[in-house]
């Protein structure tokens, strides 16, 4: 639901590797599971019904930012031929990943990647894959590293492949972010409370999340500058977001 009463910060002290490197991140990530499944495990079943692939065909992905691996298990229930490649950099968020993916053992590895900083992406992630996909992870870089991670995505893609990433944006304009929080308060009554009485985890988690979010047309310029075609906003529900495209068949 809408937090973002401020506008995203692109100064202080990055927060990230406080938030996802710390027991404390995974202890709250494991808390709120079931909350969060509630409301997201619909968006991510769509992302899987966006993807192009028949339902026993065999193909490799990447989850990026993947976490825990709550998206990578939806692709992978839908198509059960499907391998996953789990990228993510918090040793804490892999190892309860490790946990809630030995369903699936033998269809998943994970890999360390910072997707916070540039540089050549880890060995293990093959040259082209069929698709890419990322979950509540790039509204946590900075605007430039979106705009180079979008064209990294792009060239690991094989042709034709696909990208989709489900993600919260920022309103950019304030009469937006009145109405999106009009819409919190009558579904969630303690949500203004809540807004204005953070613990000081709460104000750091707060703060983390929504330090580079950006509105979402810029965020959908930069898929198509980087080579992208089909763009589209897949879905939408006030702040949160599926957007993608695919690399084109002739490229």
């Amino acid at each position: 639901m809408p937090e973002h009463e401020h506008s995203h910060d692109h100064g202080g002290q990055d927060t990230n590797d406080a938030i996802w490197k710390s027991e404390i991140g995974v202890t709250f990530w494991k808390s709120t599971r079931d909350d969060r499944e509630r409301r997201r495990g619909a968006h991510r079943v769509l992302m899987a019904e966006l993807l192009p692939f028949a339902a026993d065909e065999a193909f490799t992905f990447v989850d990026l930012g993947a976490g825990t691996g709550a998206a990578a298990r939806t692709i992978m229930d839908h198509y059960p031929a499907a391998r996953a490649i789990l990228a993510d950099y918090s040793p804490q968020m892999m190892a309860q990943g490790g946990i809630e993916l030995e369903p699936y053992a033998g269809r998943y590895e994970y890999v360390e990647f910072d997707l916070a900083h540039g540089g050549a992406w880890p060995a293990a992630i093959p040259a082209q894959v069929d698709a890419v996909i990322t979950s509540l992870a790039v509204h946590h870089v900075t605007d430039a590293r979106k705009q180079e991670l979008f064209g990294e995505i792009r060239a690991h893609l094989v042709p034709g492949g696909w990208f989709l990433n489900y993600d919260p944006v920022a309103a950019g304009d304030p009469v937006i972010e009145e109405a999106w929080h009009r819409a919190e308060d009558r579904r969630d009554p303690s949500a203004a409370h809540k807004r204005s009485h953070r613990s000081a985890e709460e104000q750091l988690r707060y703060e983390n999340h929504v330090r580079y979010m950006i509105p979402l047309e810029p965020q959908v310029a930069y898929l198509r500058a980087a080579g992208f075609e089909g763009v589209d906003v897949y879905w939408k529900e006030l702040d949160y977001v599926i957007y993608g495209g695919r690399r084109p068949v002739t490229s």
